[in-house]
């Protein structure tokens, strides 16, 4: 089974219903079809859709084979937003953790396919100041203890997604010069750690020890030319799904976003 996390920064962008500019280039490609047609996942998550369905022309509102489970922001139209796609048609899909002043961003889809349980999440920036970085580390600890509760039943559990914050040092291209900015703030790093204790494992270095490795590249200068990035998004699995693991990667070459592909193989 191959499983694919990606924040597309804009799925009516990557689809080609708007136009994407790269520098002084502006194309109306479908990257993302034209991606999922190559590669096949079986299921893919996307975060930051900045899309409602109904925004979303019918024809591009999921990949031909694909059933689509979205969820978008209440509060703010074009902001956060994830949809899932699978192949496979869940037992049981939810949006929420309870809590409305997270679910109402949009910003998961919990998906149980019997044999795991996924939860494809797009965790907050805290880029624009300081009441973002407090509710993102709010955010974390509600979203892991919602977790938790499943795993306590003894369920397989994926966390994949953008979790927008880099863990080690090793992950990210200039770690002295990021340690007091968010996305690399020692207290965001800290949820990672929690994560860790608490018995999940970051699946990418499970195969992957090596630096240089990001998933996102600033679009200020030539940062993805000259991999200057940061690796923020994650497959998070549970102790008792390790054994099923086969091989974790990133697609640094893929394009249609400023964030690449992290996939996942699983043999169950």
């Amino acid at each position: 089974m191959k499983i694919v996390t990606w924040n597309v920064n804009g799925y009516r962008s990557i689809t080609g219903q708007n136009p994407t500019r790269r520098y002084d280039k502006v194309t109306y490609d479908n990257k993302f079809f034209a991606y999922v047609e190559q590669e096949e996942p079986d299921i893919i998550m996307l975060q930051e859709t900045k899309s409602e369905p109904e925004q979303i022309y019918p024809e591009k509102l999921m990949p031909p084979g694909y059933y689509a489970f979205y969820n978008s922001s209440k509060v703010k139209k074009g902001h956060s937003g994830v949809v899932t796609f699978s192949k496979i048609v869940p037992k049981n899909v939810n949006y929420n953790i309870g809590i409305e002043r997270y679910d109402n961003e949009g910003r998961i889809v919990e998906a149980d396919f019997g044999e795991f349980v996924s939860f494809n999440i797009y965790f907050p920036s805290g880029t624009s100041g300081q009441d973002r970085v407090d509710f993102k580390l709010e955010f974390y600890d509600a979203v892991v203890a919602y977790i938790e509760n499943l795993k306590k039943q003894g369920k397989k559990i994926i966390i994949s997604g953008d979790f927008n914050t880099a863990h080690h040092k090793i992950d990210l291209a200039r770690p002295k010069e990021n340690e007091n900015n968010s996305g690399f703030l020692k207290v965001e790093r800290e949820k990672l750690d929690l994560l860790v204790s608490l018995g999940y494992v970051d699946s990418f270095r499970e195969f992957h020890s090596e630096g240089g490795q990001y998933t996102w590249w600033t679009q200020r200068g030539n940062a993805r030319e000259n991999n200057i990035g940061w690796r923020i998004d994650y497959h998070f699995v549970t102790k008792n799904l390790m054994p099923n693991l086969r091989n974790v990667y990133l697609q640094p070459q893929v394009d249609g976003s400023d964030h690449c592909p992290v996939v996942m193989n699983l043999e169950l």
